[in-house]
């Protein structure tokens, strides 16, 4: 990870000299050094547009992957959802087939602490520009930090629930003498930073820019409670994960838009619908921004398709005429004829928008929390709103007992399967509900394990699976042998 954090903050000065973000009309002088840098507002706003930059750029890194690819296979390949492809590795077949190992490159975290560096950057130098710009206000100051401490806190909860331990740094890596090796800090304490963080940049965060585009692609105070409801909601504190959700619904500057066939082109294509509170937006790009999901899902040797479970569990046809009748969700999402997912674009470059959090994600993740504190009918209640507005199909409706928790949160994460097919959330559900009240519900990983391992090694998979240590990923290899504090997560050390 030292060699990872160093090389980033070199980068950093590129990215800041070389901003495409259309809400940053800035062009800094190349070759711009740290000690040229850090002297006006306009370079503070060209550092955070580094960061955001980050999220959709290619990485810097030959053979390296974009963050969202990540994203994508931490949150999807351990669970049900998708399955190998043509052009899928030995790899990731190894990760379907519950083989994981700590020299399988997918464990690789390097995208994460690239961003959470560039982040650091920013919080580490932009304080000290007052000393040399008048004009930059406290509030102007606090709103970037509020930025950059959001999009921190996003990559540590994405580490958290991919490894659980994994290292906690909060300064800049930008020279040697700021390389340090590292031990693991316990994911507990790193959701406890988290939270202190996102506190500190709802603080200081803008409800608005001043424009929808800029509104759903940067951070707002809004993004900030949909992350905290997100975390709370993962720590098992219901109370605070409903009054973050009721922040949001009560703004009334989101609303689901109702059935048909623009639904998809207008939040995923145009982008900045009014579902959106969050997304990585390419449309703020001035120039072309390969699409990382063309080699995964599109092409002829595709490394990754839908499962078959997807189409005769997740949008299960119409009983009555299913050619008229469907679920517009599942009839954008993937093709039924070769399984191939086409959520994220067809064609190379793309400009599909990573929706990060919307309103839907708000409602279910509020609907579970009610769930868990005798709000059941009022979850039914949100899951049949949500259903209504996806012209989701009678074949897909549960009908559970409103003070059934566990039957109304299954219906819950069956309804988030349809609604967040393919956005890296999937397996981050199952184990949310999965490890509730100390793995009461541990039935979920292991009665996935029919829909994912082939029968030959079933039996393997699910005693992997009944050591809780088993669900984070281990750390790569080579970050062990960079880190000498660094210890491999306790499954991968038998």
């Amino acid at each position: 990870m030292k060699k990872i954090i160093y090389s980033t903050g070199i980068i950093m000065m590129l990215i800041m000299s070389t901003s495409c973000k259309k809400w940053l009309d800035l062009q800094p002088r190349d070759g711009i050094t740290r000690q040229g840098f850090w002297k006006t507002k306009e370079d503070i706003q060209a550092a955070v547009a580094g960061c955001y930059a980050s999220l959709l750029s290619a990485p810097p890194t030959a053979g390296d992957r974009a963050l969202t690819e990540n994203i994508f296979m931490f949150g999807e390949m351990r669970a049900d959802m998708i399955d190998a492809g043509p052009g899928g590795s030995n790899e990731e077949k190894d990760i379907f087939d519950v083989n994981i190992v700590e020299s399988n490159t997918i464990s690789r975290w390097s995208s994460f602490y690239r961003t959470i560096n560039y982040c650091n950057i920013v919080l580490d130098y932009a304080p000290a520009v007052k000393d040399n710009d008048p004009t930059l206000t406290d509030a102007q100051l606090n709103a970037s930090l509020s930025e950059v401490l959001a999009l921190r806190s996003m990559m540590y909860f994405y580490l958290v629930k991919s490894f659980r331990d994994v290292p906690l740094k909060l300064t800049s890596t930008s020279k040697d003498t700021d390389l340090q090796d590292l031990p693991k800090t316990a994911g507990a304490d790193i959701l406890t930073q988290i939270v202190s963080d996102l506190k500190k940049a709802e603080a200081g965060a803008v409800t608005t820019y001043g424009n929808t585009v800029a509104d759903k692609g940067r951070v707002t105070k809004f993004t900030v409670n949909a992350l905290l409801a997100d975390v709370y909601l993962w720590m098992d504190n219901y109370t605070a994960c409903l009054a973050e959700c009721e922040k949001i619904i009560n703004s009334q500057r989101y609303a689901l838009q109702s059935a048909g066939s623009s639904w998809f082109f207008n939040v995923f294509y145009t982008g900045s619908s009014t579902e959106t509170i969050f997304e990585f937006n390419n449309q703020q790009s001035t120039g072309a921004i390969n699409n990382v999901f063309y080699s995964l899902l599109v092409q002829s040797r595709k490394r990754f398709i839908a499962s078959s479970y997807v189409q005769s569990e997740i949008f299960s046809p119409d009983d009555v005429d299913p050619d008229r009748i469907y679920d517009i969700r599942g009839d954008n999402f993937y093709r039924t004829s070769d399984f191939s997912i086409t959520k994220w674009g067809t064609e190379n470059p793309s400009y599909v928008n990573w929706q990060a959090y919307r309103l839907s994600d708000i409602l279910l993740l509020k609907a579970e929390a009610l769930a868990q504190t005798n709000g059941g009918t009022e979850a039914l209640q949100i899951i049949s709103e949500i259903r209504l507005k996806r012209n989701a199909v009678a074949t897909t409706a549960q009908s559970p007992d409103p003070n059934d928790k566990d039957g109304i949160c299954d219906y819950i994460l069956a309804e988030r399967s349809r609604e967040f097919a393919f956005e890296g959330k999937r397996w981050f559900d199952i184990l949310r509900m999965a490890k509730r009240d100390n793995y009461r519900r541990l039935d979920i990983i292991l009665n996935m394990v029919a829909q994912t391992v082939s029968p030959a090694l079933q039996q393997s998979a699910i005693t992997k699976y009944r050591d809780y240590n088993s669900h984070y990923f281990p750390i790569f290899e080579q970050e062990l042998f960079a880190d000498p504090k660094l210890v491999q997560n306790p499954f991968y050390n038998k």
